[in-house]
């Protein structure tokens, strides 16, 4: 009696734990917390009378200007976002809302294109390429690549999270991001 009673409790429970996911899925995202003083210029808006409305758009670009000077804030575009995460690539960071966008609408970056300025040979044919703008990736199997400065590399994602190389349009190498 108990033990029927008991696999039944488990069943359900395994397909409410199931259906977590997709209940999830379907909630809209939370809209982006915007920080007060940007929000204080936006509110300006609404003043109807122009001299009201004028002061209060001197008063809160003041504040928002000061907050960019300190670096309490920091403004981006979607250019200076892109080419931060294209310096990132490679490195596996929590899902934070850090460069904006709603998940899903996020713009991902999927591969890289760069120019090798140095090559490291690790010994059995294995090497470590750094790339123009400083990165560093390990070659972890394959064949012997050929690598040199001024050669091209593509790298691009793999399936559970590896990266694959390519240079020069030959075969893909699986490879690593070294921390600098």
């Amino acid at each position: 009696m108990l033990r029927p009673m008991l696999t039944c409790c488990i069943a359900s429970g395994a397909l409410a734990l199931a259906a977590m996911p997709l209940a999830a899925k379907d909630k809209p995202a939370l809209p982006a917390q915007l920080p007060p003083v940007f929000e204080a210029v936006v509110n300006c808006r609404a003043l109807t009378a122009d001299s009201e409305r004028l002061a209060c758009y001197d008063a809160s670009v003041a504040a928002l200007a000061t907050a960019r000077d300190k670096e309490d804030i920091v403004v981006a575009d979607r250019a200076t976002i892109r080419e931060t995460k294209k310096g990132l690539f490679g490195f596996t960071l929590p899902k934070l809302r850090l460069f904006g966008g709603a998940e899903g609408k996020d713009e991902d970056i999927k591969e890289i294109e760069s120019a090798i300025s140095a090559v490291r040979d690790k010994g059995e044919g294995l090497s470590v390429f750094t790339l123009a703008d400083g990165a560093r990736w390990k070659q972890t199997d394959g064949g012997s690549t050929f690598a040199k400065a001024g050669s091209t590399i593509r790298i691009k994602r793999g399936s559970l999270g590896s990266y694959l190389a390519s240079i020069d349009k030959g075969a893909y190498v699986r490879v690593v991001r070294l921390s600098q």
